[in-house]
């Protein structure tokens, strides 16, 4: 791969991270349940408000990529694990800075909210096609799902649905516990887990001729 097109590829990357925490970040102001990913760090937010959400995603993330590491050992890839460590900070207080540009996001009506949480849904598949067409680094989400199929010897969807289950069901527990609500995680989290994957396709295929442009395939 050439260089200018690994650089090319890199801050397609990180602009499809800053579109991710945005997307986030819009979804969690939408008020009716925050993705799978974050809806432990978000909850973790509300029961303990001196750490930033943001901060819980970097303690989140961070805890995922030592899990991570544990499970692939010897088999590490450590060049990789720092880059997600590095990602992870990035994303965590990515969200923060979106979260905080966001404040006077507060849809009070339902229809105003679902309406919030479509927009938000969108802006983060954007980000995620923009990290697949990069192509260039895994997200420790997605790296610590490998990492558990590598070990258990199972097929990568069925886990990956599994760990996004498994999550929301953690972070319900944690509200439940804490709170006596359901306050982070609601419809729109499974909305959002559903609806995520299939904007991604809908974006890689309509999207495909600037894909090609702007990474065009070596001959």
């Amino acid at each position: 791969m050439k260089q200018k097109d690994t650089v090319k590829r890199y801050v397609i990357f990180i602009l499809g991270l800053v579109f991710n925490a945005f997307g986030v970040a819009f979804v969690t102001r939408a008020n009716l349940g925050t993705s799978p990913i974050s809806g432990i760090p978000y909850i973790l937010s509300l029961v303990i408000p001196v750490l930033s959400m943001g901060t819980w995603v970097v303690i989140f993330i961070l805890l995922l990529i030592l899990l991570q590491f544990l499970i692939d050992r010897k088999e590490a890839d450590k060049v990789q694990l720092g880059i997600e460590i590095v990602i992870s900070f990035c994303f965590g207080y990515g969200i923060d800075l979106s979260m905080f540009c966001l404040q006077a996001l507060h849809p009070t009506s339902y229809p105003f909210q679902l309406a919030s949480l479509i927009v938000g849904c969108c802006i983060f598949a954007f980000g995620a096609y923009l990290e697949v067409i990069a192509d260039v680094v895994m997200l420790p989400g997605d790296a610590f799902v490998r990492a558990v199929v590598k070990a258990v010897k199972k097929e990568y969807g069925g886990i990956r649905v599994l760990s996004d289950i498994s999550m929301t069901v953690i972070a319900g527990v944690i509200c439940l516990v804490f709170l006596r609500k359901l306050s982070g995680v609601r419809e729109g989290t499974v909305f959002s887990a559903l609806l995520v994957g299939n904007m991604v396709k809908l974006f890689t295929r309509a999207l495909a001729p600037l894909t090609k442009r702007l990474l065009p395939e070596e001959e």
